[in-house]
């Protein structure tokens, strides 16, 4: 194990308390937001590291929903749209609460079922700035119950 600041050590692995899952480094979590009323952020994990006495920090790279990037959710964004930031931050594992999956868009519109824990990213979103990259994208209009449409792409600006 690589040593870190003030003896901590990066970690291979997190146990989601309460449960058999494992979280890796890069995998995708649901992280417990300090508000109970509010859905849990999603983010990335970029590095683990332990303190050597059982507690676990994870360094996560956020991603955004659309309501909360400037310019706020637009007519095209997914319900399960989410955009991944260049916001940082180091965490108690404690507040991991499950792992998700964010897929690319190509294969989300693949996806024969989507579950709870399944999103899409399309864009890269610089928080301070408001900015994404890139500035035009394909977008996916759902099938109409009753009706079988093809996938509709058009391009988008910001």
């Amino acid at each position: 194990m690589a040593k870190t600041k003030q003896g901590n050590k990066d970690v291979d692995s997190y146990t989601i308390g309460g449960t058999n899952k494992v979280v890796y480094v890069g995998d995708c979590v649901l992280m417990r937001a300090s508000d109970s009323d509010n859905q849990p952020y999603v983010a990335r994990v970029e590095k683990m590291e332990g303190d050597g006495r059982g507690s676990v920090r994870v360094q996560v790279r956020w991603y955004y929903r659309p309501e909360e990037s400037k310019g706020g959710r637009r007519q095209f964004h997914g319900a399960k749209e989410l955009f991944l930031s260049d916001h940082f931050d180091l965490q108690s594992a404690h507040t991991i609460e499950g792992k998700c999956v964010v897929h690319s868009f190509k294969n989300y519109t693949r996806l024969d079922n989507v579950g709870p824990e399944d999103f899409f990213c399309r864009f890269e979103y610089k928080a301070a700035t408001g900015s994404f990259t890139p500035d035009r994208v394909a977008v996916y209009e759902a099938p109409q119950p009753f009706h079988c449409w093809l996938s509709l792409l058009l391009c988008m600006h910001f």
